[in-house]
């Protein structure tokens, strides 16, 4: 008995030390938002090889699909969208299914007449711009391609924080 606990004992040892060390030396970006408004929230995303802008739904509350997702610290996992094909998802937002990072240009209030290719998502972009009269990001499918590639499509743990 004893001696399968002991080895019962010692797998979950190795098995910590191997999420611990996992979760230690998983890659890191950073969401820094810089501005928000009704036309969308701003933001760059830094670290191991990135540096785009993206652009999310202004902040409302954490309403779905009307606002961007709380600041926090989430893990990010490839998944096969339906609609987006290969992306990242958000994992564990809080009141929040269903978080991507995918392609688009525009996140504006809709409930104001803006424009919105997201409805809670995270659209990254290589520029940022304007498209007819409403701000937006630009290049997004190029810019989501350079993403996957510097992280060469792993996990990733998100660091969301408001500058």
């Amino acid at each position: 008995m004893s001696g399968g606990f002991l080895l019962h004992s010692e797998h979950f040892r190795v098995l910590f030390f191997f999420s611990l060390t996992y979760s230690f030396y998983m890659m890191k970006i950073r969401l820094i938002r810089y501005e928000s408004g009704d036309h969308g929230t701003f933001g760059h995303l830094i670290g191991s090889g990135v540096n785009l802008h993206v652009i999310e739904l202004p902040w409302r509350n954490n309403r779905s699909n009307l606002s961007c997702i709380p600041i926090g610290i989430y893990r990010c996992e490839l998944v096969r969208s339906p609609r987006f094909g290969v992306v990242y998802h958000v994992k564990n937002v809080p009141g929040r299914n269903h978080v991507l990072i995918h392609s688009g240009n525009y996140a504006g209030d809709t409930t104001l007449g803006y424009r919105t290719h997201s409805h809670g998502c995270i659209l990254p972009g290589r520029k940022r711009g304007r498209l007819g009269d409403q701000k937006a990001i630009l290049c997004s499918k190029a810019a989501l391609s350079s993403f996957m590639s510097a992280l060469n499509r792993q996990p990733f743990t998100l660091i969301i924080e408001d500058r």
